[in-house]
C-alpha cells in the first residue's frame, strides 16, 4: 500500500495519535503550545512523537483540528497555522516514520504531503464539515492527485451535530452502503489505497459502537484494510464509569476485540500497550 515506506499491512499496525489542538477529549492541549512558537512545545512534541516510535508506532497520526462531540469549528488558516510546522518537524527527525495528517480540507491534505505526510486521515468521508469551508477541488479529487493512502471514515452528521440523536435503520447495513457508494466514488477517480474507518463515537449511540465493534469482520467483504479507532472514548466510559485518562485497560480490551474481528490498524494515545495487545493476538495466529 505504501510506495515508500515500509508497511504492507499483511500484519496489523498501530498508529499513534499526536495531536496539536487545545481542545481534543484527551490530550488536547498537551502539545498546542508548539504551533505557538516556544522551544518547549517543540521538545515536549518531539519527545512524545520520539516515544511511540520507541513503542513500536507504525504511523503517527498528526492532527490540528479537533472533532470530538461539540468542538468548535476552527478555519483552514488555523488548521494549517498548527498541522505544517508540526509535520514538517515530525518529517526531519524521524525522516523514516510513516506519517498521516489528519483533516478533513482538501488543501490542508496538499499541502500536508507536500510537507512530508504519507496519508490522509479524514473523518468526514470526503465531505465538507466546516461552514466556512469552500474547496476549489474535492477530497477525492485531491487524493487521486497525490496518490496517496486514504482513510475513509463514516460520520453521521458533523462533529457540531453528531451525537445530538444519531438513529438508523441498521448500523452495520447503513454502514456499508456508504462504504458502498464512497468506495465507489473513489474509484471513478482512480484511488486505489483506501483504507476503511467505521467511525467508533462519530455519530453513534454506545450500541450502534458496540454493535459496530461486534460486526467489525462483515466489513472486510469490501477487500480493504480496516483502521479501528476506539482509544480511550466515551463509548468505552460509559461502559466502564470511567473518565477517558481511566480508559486504558477498556481501550486494550476493545483493541483485541477490533483485531480478533479484522482490525488491520489501530488507532491509539497508547502505543506500548497496543503492540503487546498485537504481539499476543499474532502469537495466537500462528500457531
Amino acid at each position: 500500500m505504501f510506495k515508500n515506506k515500509e508497511l504492507s499491512l499483511a500484519s496489523p499496525a498501530v498508529m499513534g495519535i499526536l495531536n496539536v489542538t487545545p481542545d481534543s477529549f484527551y490530550d488536547g492541549g498537551k502539545y498546542f503550545s508548539l504551533t505557538l512558537g516556544g522551544r518547549a512545545g517543540e521538545g515536549a512534541f518531539l519527545l512524545h512523537a520520539e516515544k511511540m516510535i520507541a513503542e513500536g508506532a507504525d504511523i503517527i497520526d498528526i492532527g490540528a483540528c479537533s472533532t470530538r462531540p461539540n468542538a468548535k469549528e476552527v478555519s483552514e488558516e488555523e488548521e494549517l497555522r498548527r498541522l505544517i510546522p508540526a509535520i514538517k518537524l515530525v518529517r526531519n527527525k524521524f525522516p523514516d516514520v510513516i506519517i498521516s495528517a489528519d483533516t478533513f480540507r482538501s488543501r490542508v491534505a496538499e499541502e500536508a504531503v507536500n510537507a512530508g505526510a504519507d496519508m490522509i486521515n479524514d473523518v468526514s468521508g470526503g465531505s465538507v464539515i466546516a461552514s466556512e469551508a469552500k474547496q476549489s477541488q474535492s477530497m477525492f479529487e485531491t487524493i487521486a492527485k497525490l496518490k496517496v493512502p486514504y482513510v475513509l471514515m463514516h460520520i453521521q452528521g458533523t462533529p457540531q451535530t453528531m451525537q445530538k440523536n444519531p438513529q438508523y435503520k441498521d448500523v452495520v447495513k447503513d454502514v456499508k452502503e456508504y462504504f458502498s457508494f464512497k468506495v465507489g466514488k473513489l474509484k471513478s477517480f482512480k484511488v486505489e489505497q483506501i483504507i476503511l474507518d467505521v467511525g467508533f463515537g462519530f455519530g453513534k449511540t454506545v450500541e450502534h459502537n458496540y454493535t459496530l465493534l461486534k460486526h467489525l469482520a462483515e466489513f472486510k467483504e469490501f477487500g480493504l484494510p480496516i483502521l479501528a479507532g476506539i482509544s480511550r472514548k466515551s463509548m468505552l466510559n460509559k461502559a466502564l464509569g470511567t473518565k477517558p485518562e481511566e480508559a486504558l485497560n477498556g481501550t486494550t480490551a476493545a483493541n483485541t476485540i477490533a483485531l480478533m474481528n479484522g482490525a488491520n490498524i489501530l488507532r491509539v494515545h497508547d502505543v506500548k500497550e497496543a503492540k503487546e495487545a498485537l504481539k499476543i493476538f499474532n502469537f495466537t495466529q500462528n500457531l
